[in-house]
């Protein structure tokens, strides 16, 4: 038998070559969003700050913490390439705490100066640790492990994420000491995943002796290139970062789309969040078992997740654009109302296939790419996914100002996702071949 096959995922949390990586990767991604949420609060609610105004402020902290990824991802996958990756994240979660400690006595003071700046530094720690995350699994992890573990990073990072908006959001909110409150989760977070990281592992330095290129601009282009010089790798990064582009549309517009078309208030729009991150987290989390219905690497997964992506993208234009008005809602009545079921259904099984659509090309880069350049190869896929979350925002914006609806939104996005992932699928052929291979056995 082949032991490897029979690898489950949740038994890598009690391994030390995965365990301590998971809950590293977990803390942070929770104290990224912690952070985040309770500044956007603060700002939006508590604090009056002439030059960044409530509209605007969740706008500027998430470009500023994603400005790092598309100036310093190259250097970052070079740095990768050439240490130990457990000291290198180590190092990060080191810089984390300095962070965190500073962004505390900015929550404590309210200066919002101070926060700011803290939110690009966080992201410059994430932009680090992204690299050395993704190309740590392949070093520890057999290939039939991959899907498996790339599964537990997603949901890990999805639950992470909500978390840490309920976290901040809640805390920050508590009278008299909110602030400091946000500010004390945010250095314990920093704290508990320096501790998880002082149990990874040591892996080899693979690539010693050549000199640093630090022009950002210069490696980035050297990336790009040398990851497009496997087509299959390329597209399948063009693949994910039409994943984010894909889930940053509907993300974004959660707020307004709860409180303008689904006339649900606050509580509304957090529902909507939790539906979505607990469909990303169970579809990560199923692509080890069907996995197995094909070669090994899930490959099959990436059309037919697509495929759903679509159909429930859709589906919510015609769930939702024809809902009458009426005045907010708070949770409770909006669940019980037949007619919204049918609208978190849609968002339940959409986000559930994104996760089938992704997991299998991270798993398929991270197999496929060489040794001693995969952390430069997983930082040109983070400047990509970046460059099309920007896009995304732009995109959005404009198809709103022109008079678009939300829905119609969701609607052009359901469309295009089918024409943008039927070309990766048709030029990556091996995603076709798996499918086969996996309706095959199914039968």
């Amino acid at each position: 038998m082949d032991t490897q096959a029979q690898t489950n995922q949740f038994a890598l949390l009690g391994q030390r070559r995965f365990g301590p990586f998971f809950w590293t990767q977990f803390s942070g991604a929770g104290n990224d969003n912690v952070f985040k949420f309770a500044f956007t609060v603060m700002v939006t609610y508590q604090l009056q700050v002439a030059w960044l105004p409530p509209a605007l402020a969740g706008l500027v902290i998430g470009a500023l913490f994603i400005l790092p990824y598309i100036l310093f991802s190259a250097t970052s996958g070079q740095i990768a390439d050439r240490w130990d990756k457990a000291r290198l994240m180590r190092l990060v979660k080191n810089l984390e705490i300095a962070i965190m400690l500073l962004a505390a006595y900015g929550f404590v003071a309210q200066h919002a100066g101070i926060l700011l700046a803290c939110t690009f530094l966080m992201g410059c720690h994430s932009t680090l640790f992204g690299p050395a995350k993704f190309a740590y699994l392949p070093e520890v992890l057999q290939e039939r492990e991959l899907v498996g573990g790339n599964g537990m990073v997603e949901m890990g990072t999805f639950v992470a994420i909500l978390l840490g908006n309920m976290v901040g959001g809640l805390l920050v909110a508590i009278p008299d000491i909110g602030q400091s409150a946000a500010a004390a989760a945010c250095v314990l977070f920093a704290v508990l995943g320096r501790i998880a990281a002082a149990f990874i592992p040591a892996t080899p330095a693979r690539l010693q002796g050549q000199a640093m290129n630090w022009n950002p601009f210069t490696e980035t282009a050297a990336n790009l290139r040398l990851a497009a010089a496997d087509p299959v790798v390329f597209r399948s990064m063009l693949g994910i970062s039409w994943m984010w582009f894909f889930g940053a549309v509907f993300l974004s517009q959660f707020p307004s789309f709860a409180k303008t078309v689904l006339h649900g208030d606050e509580q509304v729009a957090s529902l909507l969040l939790i539906v979505f991150s607990v469909g990303v987290g169970i579809g990560a989390l199923l692509c080890e078992s069907l996995s197995r219905k094909g070669a090994g690497l899930g490959l099959g997964l990436v059309p037919l997740g697509a495929a759903g992506m679509s159909v429930f993208a859709v589906d919510l234009y015609f769930a939702s654009h024809t809902l009458a008005p009426s005045a907010l809602m708070g949770v409770s009545d909006f669940v019980a109302q037949s007619v919204h079921w049918r609208v978190m259904a849609d968002l339940l099984f959409m986000s559930l296939f994104t996760g089938l659509f992704s997991v299998p090309m991270y798993a398929l880069i991270q197999q496929r790419s060489q040794v001693t350049h995969r952390a430069r190869i997983i930082a040109a896929n983070n400047i990509l996914n970046a460059l099309f979350m920007v896009v995304s925002a732009v995109l959005a914006g404009a198809l709103l100002g022109a008079g678009l609806t939300i829905p119609d939104v969701f609607l052009l996005t359901g469309l295009v996702n089918a024409l943008f992932a039927t070309y990766v699928c048709v030029k990556v052929p091996a995603y076709w071949q798996d499918l086969r291979a996996m309706l095959g056995r199914t039968s």
